[in-house]
């Protein structure tokens, strides 16, 4: 195996155990991920630069040809003092996070649950009660006067010829009995006078 490819192993191997690291509730864990991230991202910006020929010259081929590039390598410094600061930050605040409750890891704040729950629930209400996204716009929202009923049987017209039938039914068996009640009242009237006179 050549070299590179063994840098460029190593470097997955860094960004893969950074990021398994980060996904932890563990500070302590976060930091060494961290800096493994770091660590595989100078691999990734040293192996940019390619390989370079010795800087050792016989005084004779003073070309440029075939000399690495400096600007990855000043790069690799600046990340590495930039990460030196992320760290030592990152050790201040799991220093301070284990003076405080003793623990480094991260607990859930009961305001953070209801403030994502509350969220959550208009997010979803307000996904409920949209209904732009036909081509009718606000249209679509209100129902349609005579739409036609897919779910009952046989065409508008018979739908409504029964609808007729039925109210006519309905009325005609409520007027024999109104006419039924008043003749009623009025023979008991006649009735009771009668009697009363006969008395």
């Amino acid at each position: 195996m050549s070299l590179p490819f063994i840098m460029v192993l190593a470097m997955g191997v860094l960004f893969a155990c950074g990021v398994y690291l980060m996904l932890e509730r563990s500070l302590t864990r976060v930091l060494l991920g961290f800096i493994l991230l770091g660590n595989a991202v100078n691999l990734l910006i040293v192996l940019t630069a390619g390989r370079g020929r010795p800087p050792l010259t016989d005084g004779k081929n003073l070309s440029t040809e075939g000399m690495s590039d400096p600007l990855p390598q000043a790069l690799v410094l600046t990340a590495i003092v930039i990460t030196f600061a992320v760290t030592a930050f990152l050790l201040a605040m799991i220093y301070r996070s284990w003076r405080l409750v003793r623990a480094d890891s991260l607990q859930d704040d009961a305001a953070d649950l209801q403030v994502a729950i509350t969220k959550m629930i208009d997010s979803e209400a307000e996904a409920s009660t949209d209904y732009d996204d036909t081509e009718f716009g606000d249209e679509a929202e209100s129902p349609i006067r005579g739409a036609i009923d897919l779910d009952d049987d046989g065409t508008p017209a018979q739908r409504e010829a029964e609808a007729e039938a039925a109210d006519a039914e309905a009325a005609e068996t409520d007027r024999p009995a109104a006419e039924s009640d008043g003749h009623g009242t009025d023979d008991e009237d006649s009735d009771d006078d009668g009697k009363g006179e006969r008395r």
